[in-house]
């Protein structure tokens, strides 16, 4: 029915933004349908996924502390730290006519200017009373990638997905994914 699908296109749109689905039913049939509906869901991310990838990568030198945290132990004092910064993009399908995921040289440029706005920085001056961490700094770093670059293309120079990706050594790294 109408209101089945509406209701199905209701907890699938949640589900793909990560939300929390806060209403709940009692109703048997509503309830089978939600469980399908997740395991189609589940299954979408999962696949999703297949296609092309490539990816760039530079590397930052920064410091910083998280002050007055006791969580963080001694890195709640200044530090330093050298971020290998790696950056994929992906898509479904290469590029029509060039037959590449982006161009290799555009990417590297982007991130190259992105990265220069951290490197040799004190990170508690750039983002007052935040907490720096890694994974803070993968999302810094994934929208100044999806903006693109001041003097190149802006916003929507890439279609697919991007995940940044900041290794602090070969045993730690985080991540952010999302949309370009």
């Amino acid at each position: 029915t109408n209101t089945l699908t509406q209701q199905q296109y209701y907890i699938v749109k949640q589900c793909r933004i990560g939300g929390v689905l806060t209403k709940t039913t009692s109703s048997p049939m509503a309830s089978s349908v939600f469980l399908i509906t997740v395991l189609a869901t589940i299954l979408h991310v999962t696949c999703a996924g297949a296609g092309f990838s490539l990816t760039v990568r530079d590397s930052i030198m920064i410091a910083h502390s998280f002050a007055n945290n006791p969580s963080f132990g001694p890195a709640q004092n200044l530090h330093g730290a050298t971020y290998t910064v790696d950056v994929t993009f992906k898509a479904k399908d290469l590029h029509r006519e060039n037959n590449w995921v982006v161009d290799i040289g555009e990417a590297s440029e982007i991130l190259a200017e992105v990265c220069g706005r951290f490197n040799f920085k004190n990170l508690d001056e750039l983002f007052p009373g935040e907490m720096t961490t890694t994974e803070f700094m993968c999302k810094k770093i994934f929208e100044g990638v999806r903006a693109g670059r001041k003097d190149g293309p802006g916003r929507g120079w890439f279609k697919g997905d991007i995940v940044v990706s900041l290794s602090e050594s070969h045993k730690a790294w985080a991540s952010y994914e999302g949309k370009a």
